[in-house]
């Protein structure tokens, strides 16, 4: 994986690893801003790819502070995680290292738990 990404597979299938994953965000009263579904946008146009859906969430009630804190933050958030099933059939998970993000922008390290949430989410849902 590049550097500043983090993956964990999936233990269910493509979309019961999705369904699961608005779940925990409903669950925990976090906003789902966007799911952008990259496979079925490539087949409006004639092209193939694995199933791959991006969901964008957050909050900002926890992210105004970090983006006030450092203002360059907004190019990553809100959070992301990327749900991709492999040519093989299994199901990952991938998003920001919330170290990461702290490095690449600067915000004081005691933010960081804000940020450690999409990992934890992702682990949740691969459950």
């Amino acid at each position: 994986m590049p550097e500043g990404i983090k993956t964990c597979l999936s233990h269910h299938p493509f979309e019961q690893t999705v369904d699961r994953l608005e779940t925990l965000l409903i669950e925990k009263g976090i906003i789902l801003f966007c799911l952008v579904d990259h496979a079925g946008q490539a087949k409006e146009v004639g092209l193939t790819m694995p199933p791959t859906k991006l969901l964008i969430f957050g909050s900002p009630r926890a992210g105004t502070p970090l983006m006030l804190a450092a203002p360059s933050l907004a190019l990553d958030l809100p959070l992301k995680i990327l749900v991709a099933q492999q040519p093989d059939g299994t199901v990952q998970l991938s998003w920001n290292d919330a170290a990461w993000l702290q490095q690449r922008h600067n915000f004081p390290k005691e933010m960081l738990p804000v940020l450690a949430a999409a990992e934890a989410l992702a682990k949740q849902a691969a459950e």
